[in-house]
């Protein structure tokens, strides 16, 4: 029993702060949680079972249950890897609404297909890796990016920072929210996603956030452009955000064609 009260007690804080609303912005105006469901799969008959239940069944029972700006992405190169990831990005308004769908799971009107009837010599996926996270104080808002080129053609980074301790990972979290780091990346139209803090996963602690652009090319100016920024500068020469980031992955990823995002 012991070794499970720190998770119990992560979830109570985190059920009372959704309750009570504690945030810079209303509820309303942006999701408060998010999923990240990550398909770990070997071919591409698993792939093509993934994105038909996502596509055909998944996404349209979810928009009808009032859930909108699904995200679903693919490393770039994923055709190349032993371990082939679908990344499935799912905002939520509360916890209540997150657990009313874990306990009453959302039934496609359609018939059932491969997915829900796989059999057990021959699965539709290796494993599902979840990732919960809470929105930070700073992120105000969630829509689909402003880009102009085809969804093919898009780079979307996934980025994940991971702190030294959970006193570090904090100080890490305050540069982004009070620190200004969030709207510098706004400022400099980086066409963020989410960014959040880790509640529930492999890796903690953990912050991790979504910024898309146009193609790579654009990526790459971005940075560059991020990177020699005044303000970026001065905050990341503070003392008080120094050493604040123990590990670093990036995924860059494209949507597919029926992802909402």
């Amino acid at each position: 029993m012991i070794k499970f009260a720190p998770l119990f007690l992560v979830a109570f804080w985190c059920f009372l702060l959704d309750s009570l609303n504690v945030s810079a912005y209303p509820a309303s105006s942006r999701p408060a949680y998010f999923e990240l469901k990550v398909y770990h799969i070997s071919n591409g008959r698993q792939e093509a079972i993934i994105d038909s239940f996502l596509q055909r069944e998944y996404l349209p029972a979810m928009h009808a249950a009032g859930i909108s700006n699904i995200g679903v992405f693919k490393p770039i190169g994923n055709d190349t890897t032993a371990d082939k990831k679908i990344y499935v990005f799912i905002p939520f308004q509360s916890l209540k609404q997150w657990e009313k769908l874990e306990n009453q799971p959302i039934r496609p009107k359609n018939i059932p297909g491969e997915y829900t009837n796989a059999a057990f010599n021959k699965p539709a996926y290796n494993r599902i890796e979840t990732i919960f996270i809470k929105a930070l104080d700073e992120m105000t808002e969630l829509r689909a990016p402003s880009l102009e080129t085809p969804k093919k053609e898009r780079v979307y980074e996934l980025r994940s920072y991971e702190g030294a301790s959970e006193k570090i990972f904090q100080n890490k979290v305050q540069m982004f929210n009070a620190g200004g780091e969030i709207k510098l990346f706004s400022r400099l139209g980086f066409n963020g996603i989410f960014y959040g803090k880790v509640i529930f996963g492999s890796k903690m602690p953990n912050l991790m956030y979504m910024t898309s652009f146009k193609n790579m090319q654009a990526r790459e100016e971005h940075w560059k452009t991020f990177s020699s920024d005044p303000e970026w500068k001065k905050l990341s020469s503070m003392q008080e955000y120094q050493n604040n980031v123990s590990h670093m992955d990036i995924a860059f990823l494209k949507p597919t064609d029926y992802s909402d995002l």
